[in-house]
C-alpha cells in the first residue's frame, strides 16, 4: 500500500481554505500557499543543498507554520526530518546529532548558542535560521524560499513503511532513542483519531504541544491537514492566550493533564465562554478524576485517550457517551489498531485481570533508529509492541491504564501500583499534584512514599494524608511516609518523572 501527497491533494480540493494559522507570527496560509511554500523548501534542500532521499536534516525550533512547511517539504523530496527537543541540554542534543547524522540544521534564533555548538559535529554542513538576520555562512529561511521556483512539487507515492521523520524519546531510562515515524504511522493515526473525534474540514484545531513530541505533530496538526481543517499553531502553551482562542476560534483541543490543570486555575477560566468547543481530549498520562469532575461541573466532558510515540500515537480514545459512566477509562482500541492484555508468560487475560498492554497495527513504529537491539526488546517477532504499561479491561471491553510496569513496587510480596494510590489522594481538596514511589524498607522490601504538592495557602500533614487512605485501599498499599515539595519534575510531554523522584527520595 501507498500514501500520497496530502498537501497537493488538499490544495487541489480546497485551495483557498485556511490551512495554518500561526498565532505568534500573526499570519495564515491557505492550502495553496502552504503547498507552494513547502514545495519551495523541498526544492531548495534538494537542488541547492543537494540533500538526497533518505538523508537527514534537523530542526531546533518552536512551533510555527514554518515548522510544518519544513516537515512537508522534506516529505516531498524524501528527506528525513529530525525534530529536536529544545528543552534538552547541549550534550543531550549532541548525542542525538551523532546518532542520526543530519547534514543540516534549521533553528530558531533563540537557540543560536545550541545551534553553533551542534555545528561542531562532523555531519552538520549548513545552518538555516528562522529570522531576518543571519550570521555569515548561514541561510535565512525566507531567502531560501524566495530563491526557489514557484513550481509545486508533488510527492511521489510513499510506501507505508517509508520514513518521514524521527522523534527522540526523552531518555528517562537511558540514552534517547530515535523513534522512526513512517508515512503509514502518520496516515493511520490521522484516520484513527479522526474517526474517534469526528474530525472534519469544518474544525479549527488548537495545537499547543511541542512539535518535537508526537502529541504536537499528530494531535491534531497532521490530522487537520488530512481532512482539510484549519490548524491553529501556538508557539508554546500560555494559559490566557489559550483560553481566548478556546473562546473565540477553536472547536477542538488535545492537551495533557498539566495544561487542563493550569487552565482550570487561571482567573479568567470562570468567565470564559466555551460554547464553540465541541471536543476536549486528554492524554500523555492519567488525568485526575477531581480534574475531570471540575470540568464536568462546568459543562465540559474531557475524553481520555492513550498512545505512545511508538504508536503514532493514537491507540485508545473514549467515546463521549461513556466518558462519564466509564470515568477513568481510555476507551476501546481505535479502528485500525489491535491490542492484548497479557500476563508475564504472554497469555491473554480476562476482564478485571491486570497485565501488560500489547499493541499491533499499521500505526506502530518499525523500530528505533540505529538501535536494532532495542527494537527487538520492544517489538516481538509477531509484530506486537510491548508497551510496558499495566492495563485491565471491563466486561464491556473498556480499557483502564493501571500504571507503568517499572513504577510498580513490591511490598511484602504484593504488587503495588502507585497510580491507584495517587487516584485516591487526588480527591483531597488541599492537594494540587501527587506522586507515589516505592522506597526500600528492611522489613517489607519496599514501602510507598507520597510526594505531594499542596495548593496555595493550603495545609496538610503527613498523618492526615496517611489517615485519609485508611479503609480505602488494602493496608499493605498504604504509604509509610510523605514528602512535601513545591513542584513535581516533568518531561517535555508533561509526564511526571518518577525516575527523578526515586533517585531523590527513594533510598
Amino acid at each position: 500500500m501507498y500514501t500520497f501527497d496530502w498537501l497537493d491533494k488538499r490544495q487541489k480540493l480546497s485551495p483557498n481554505k485556511i490551512a495554518l494559522v500561526d498565532v505568534k507570527a500573526n499570519r495564515q496560509w491557505t492550502y495553496k500557499q502552504f503547498n507552494e511554500r513547502a514545495s519551495r523548501f523541498g526544492e531548495f534542500i534538494r537542488d541547492e543543498w543537494r540533500i538526497k532521499k533518505g538523508e537527514r536534516i534537523a530542526i531546533l525550533a518552536y512551533n510555527s507554520s514554518n515548522y510544518m512547511e519544513v516537515l512537508y517539504g522534506c516529505a516531498k523530496v524524501g528527506v528525513i526530518l529530525v525534530c529536536l527537543n529544545w528543552r534538552l541540554a547541549i550534550p543531550e542534543l549532541e548525542y542525538i546529532i551523532k546518532d542520526c547524522t543530519p547534514r543540516s540544521l534549521i533553528y530558531d534564533l533563540d537557540f543560536k548558542k545550541a545551534a553553533y555548538a551542534l555545528k561542531e559535529n562532523d555531519s552538520l554542513e549548513k545552518l538555516m535560521v528562522f529570522s531576518d538576520i543571519a550570521s555569515k555562512g548561514e541561510w535565512i529561511y525566507e531567502h531560501a524560499l524566495a530563491n526557489s521556483s514557484d513550481k509545486p512539487i508533488v510527492m511521489l507515492p510513499r510506501k507505508l513503511d517509508d520514513i518521514w521523520h524521527l522523534l527522540y524519546t526523552s531518555g528517562t531510562t537511558g540514552r534517547p532513542k530515535g523513534v522512526i515515524q513512517t508515512f503509514g504511522m502518520v496516515f493511520y493515526n490521522a484516520v484513527n483519531i479522526g474517526l474517534g473525534s469526528d474530525l472534519t474540514s469544518e474544525d479549527v484545531t488548537l495545537n499547543l504541544l511541542p512539535f518535537f513530541h508526537t502529541g504536537g505533530l499528530n494531535l491534531y496538526t497532521n490530522p487537520s491537514i488530512h481532512v482539510g481543517a484549519t490548524a491553529l499553531i501556538l508557539k508554546s502553551f500560555e494559559p490566557s492566550q489559550t483560553l481566548k482562542l478556546l473562546s473565540e476560534v477553536a472547536t477542538l483541543m488535545f492537551a495533557v493533564p498539566a495544561v487542563y490543570r493550569y487552565l482550570s486555575q487561571h482567573p479568567d477560566f470562570e468567565k470564559t465562554d466555551f460554547s464553540r468547543m465541541r471536543e476536549w481530549e486528554c492524554g500523555g498520562e492519567k488525568i485526575p478524576l477531581s480534574l475531570l469532575n471540575f470540568y464536568q461541573d462546568h459543562g465540559i466532558i474531557i475524553k481520555q485517550g492513550y498512545g505512545m510515540t511508538e504508536t503514532g500515537p493514537t491507540v485508545f480514545l473514549i467515546d463521549k457517551e461513556h466518558a462519564i459512566s466509564k470515568r477513568g477509562s481510555v476507551g476501546k482500541p481505535m479502528m485500525h489498531v489491535e491490542v492484548r492484555c497479557v500476563d508475564s508468560n504472554g497469555n491473554d487475560l480476562s476482564p478485571g485481570q491486570r497485565g501488560e498492554l500489547l499493541i499491533r497495527g499499521p500505526g506502530v513504529t518499525s523500530g528505533y533508529w540505529n538501535q536494532p537491539e532495542k527494537t527487538v526488546e520492544v517489538i516481538d517477532k509477531n509484530g506486537w509492541l510491548h508497551s510496558g504499561d499495566v492495563v485491565e479491561f471491563d466486561e464491556d471491553y473498556y480499557y483502564y491504564i493501571v500504571d507503568r510496569i517499572k513504577d510498580m513496587y513490591i511490598s511484602g510480596g504484593e504488587n503495588v501500583y502507585p497510580a491507584e494510590i495517587e487516584h485516591i489522594l487526588d480527591q483531597l481538596p488541599q492537594i494540587n499534584e501527587v506522586a507515589v514511589i516505592g522506597t526500600s524498607d528492611e522489613k517489607w522490601g519496599e514501602v510507598g512514599k507520597v510526594i505531594a504538592v499542596l495548593k496555595p495557602e493550603e495545609e496538610l500533614t503527613e498523618e492526615e494524608i496517611i489517615e485519609f487512605l485508611q479503609g480505602k485501599i488494602a493496608h499493605y498499599k498504604i504509604p509509610k511516609s510523605v514528602e512535601f515539595v513545591d513542584q513535581l519534575p516533568r518531561n517535555q510531554a508533561g509526564k511526571i518523572l518518577k525516575t527523578v523522584l526515586r533517585k531523590k527520595f527513594g533510598s
